[in-house]
């Protein structure tokens, strides 16, 4: 009896006092994630931010907003290519370091920018299409972040995957948005669009990877020994561990 009591005293402690592992793979998507906001507080130390600082931080923020998301659609084309799943528990948390950015980044502009004068915003919004497109890939990563929870998958059933394959119209819209602010255009290639043109192909090849017959032709592919060297050249600076 003495034995049993002890044995449950110490899984108790255990269940009260869990062990936590270092996750180098944790760290580093994280350490990847906030390193933009370190690198606008540096700069703002030295003094850094341009003529019009408010401006360079609002697109600053929303150019981390966008990374973040494009690496977020990038987990699961990653585990389609390398069968490596353990990126996938990762994937709400840069989806969230998205919204974060994008957050700031609304922030900037309506508060900082604007001084939250609500007329002036709508005016601005209703002449300039490209802050309503960015309104609305805005309020699209609020709802997902929103429903990014257990509870609101067990809520969802089936509907929340559905609900989360939005993230790719929130991709294009961000890039539509993204285009525009920076007074450029796509179809006569004017304007500073080389590096919207960059971002809209990765997103495109993205989306590309998630449908499913190109899916299953690249899974097939992972037995190839060909391929499967390339891949690793391409992938032995991540750590994989």
């Amino acid at each position: 009896m003495k034995n049993n009591k002890q044995s449950i005293r110490h899984n108790n402690e255990n269940n009260e006092y869990p062990k936590f592992s270092f996750n180098p793979l944790r760290i580093g998507i994280h350490a990847v994630s906030l390193f933009p906001l370190f690198e606008l507080a540096y700069q703002a130390y030295a003094k850094q931010l341009t003529v019009n600082p408010i401006q360079y931080v609002e697109q600053f923020l929303g150019r981390a907003a966008l990374n973040l998301l494009i690496l977020a659609l990038a987990v699961t084309p990653l585990i389609t290519l390398t069968g490596w799943k353990k990126i996938g528990r990762h994937r709400r948390a840069l989806g969230l370091y998205a919204f974060f950015y994008f957050a700031l980044h609304f922030i900037t502009f309506a508060v900082v920018d604007y001084g939250f004068d609500v007329r002036e915003i709508f005016r601005l919004t209703t002449q300039k299409p490209f802050i309503i497109v960015g309104s609305l890939a805005g309020l699209l990563l609020l709802m997902l972040a929103i429903t990014s929870f257990k509870f609101w998958m067990k809520l969802l059933g089936k509907k929340w995957k559905n609900l989360h394959k939005t993230v790719y119209l929130v991709g294009v819209l961000v890039i539509l948005h993204y285009v525009w602010a920076v007074k450029g255009s796509i179809s006569t290639l004017s304007g500073d669009t080389l590096r919207p043109i960059i971002m809209g192909s990765i997103v495109f090849i993205l989306l590309l990877m998630r449908i499913p017959l190109i899916k299953r032709w690249i899974i097939s592919l992972r037995g190839k020994k060909w391929f499967t060297k390339r891949l690793s050249r391409l992938l032995r600076f991540l750590p994989l561990g």
